[in-house]
């Protein structure tokens, strides 16, 4: 290997497409069903149109995922709960006080689920409970079941809140490659104040009246490149899979040596003599990626403290979204969609 690198070590980072846009089938699109704003696809009523079975799957994956048991991204599916309910205080809100016999005045929806995004942002989604919600308000996880039906209305009244954050608008002044680039930076930081959204499966979508209006904001964007519906609906999937990708690989740096007690330097130094050891012949079994490795950088000087992984994830990010940006105004000047 190159240098004092770890094996592959600046492979790790990339991740920019973590979960490849979704395949979808002609013939559901324009059918009148619903959308589903994270992916920009039609959702049929029952079964995925076209959507590519399995799980997520990963181009190159050499340590960064393995939290065993204690892995923080799996999927979470919203939507769970009572339906009816869930979409009304989405939509319409609380409604007014209650004034019959009860828990003590005090309590609102808004300050549950205040509370809630506190938890899941400072503990995780596998810490969030009704009873960890109201001993945040001093209360008992059943005073909030006059408010909230449950723990999974909770969680999408959670995702959508937090959605609220996003900027509603972006100054369209210096061109549309610009505003993407700030949309884009911006719902990456959001994902790294609420690493949790991350876990939340768009394969069931919360509906709420943020989400769609993230999805207004990138389309009011996006149609400034001049490009029609057919042409942008994959670029939206494309943009938020980048994004998302790019933000994840981040926020396992930051979590892994929490989840698994491991430091990122002691991890690679129990692992890269042992590879060595292992298998001599490692750069003629797989000459490509030692051909790949030999163009890494150094890694900078930490002297803002930003990890190396941290700092690596950011690089590819920018390099990913600079490639669509590009694609997008390939496609600008061929005139498709």
């Amino acid at each position: 290997m190159a240098g004092g690198a770890t094996p592959a070590a600046n492979l790790i980072a990339g991740g920019l497409l973590d979960e490849p846009p979704l395949f979808v089938n002609p013939t559901a699109i324009g059918a009148g069903l619903p959308v589903s704003p994270a992916l920009g696809v039609n959702q049929p009523p029952r079964r995925a149109y076209g959507t590519r079975a399995g799980p997520a799957r990963r181009p190159i994956s050499l340590g960064c995922k393995s939290l065993g048991s204690r892995r923080s991204d799996m999927a979470v599916f919203a939507g769970q709960g009572d339906t009816a309910r869930s979409m009304e205080l989405l939509w319409r809100g609380a409604g007014p006080a209650r004034t019959a016999p009860g828990p003590k005045p005090g309590l609102s929806v808004e300050a549950i689920v205040e509370a809630g995004v506190a938890v899941a942002d400072e503990e995780g989604l596998a810490a969030l409970s009704m009873r960890a919600v109201g001993q945040r308000l001093g209360r008992t996880g059943m005073a909030l079941y006059t408010y909230v039906p449950g723990k999974n209305e909770l969680l999408d009244l959670m995702y959508d809140r937090v959605l609220g954050e996003l900027p509603g608008e972006y100054d369209l002044a210096a061109g549309w490659r610009a505003a993407l680039t700030a949309w884009a930076r911006d719902l990456r930081e959001f994902y790294l104040r609420h690493p949790w959204v991350l876990q939340l499966s768009q394969a069931r979508p919360v509906l709420g009246p943020n989400e769609y209006r993230m999805l207004e904001t990138l389309v009011a964007v996006l149609r400034g490149t001049g490009l029609g519906p057919a042409g942008l609906r994959p670029i939206v999937a494309t943009l938020f899979n980048v994004v998302a990708g790019a933000a994840r690989t981040t926020a396992e740096a930051r979590q892994a040596g929490r989840a698994t007690g491991v430091s990122d330097e002691d991890w690679w130094n129990a692992r890269t003599g042992l590879l060595q050891e292992l298998e001599p012949a490692f750069p003629e079994r797989f000459p490509g990626v030692v051909w790949l490795e030999s163009g890494a950088q150094a890694p900078p000087p930490a002297e803002d403290g930003t990890p190396y992984l941290e700092h690596q994830a950011a690089r590819a990010f920018q390099a990913g979204l600079a490639l669509v940006l590009d694609g997008i105004e390939a496609a600008v000047r061929r005139g498709g969609g």
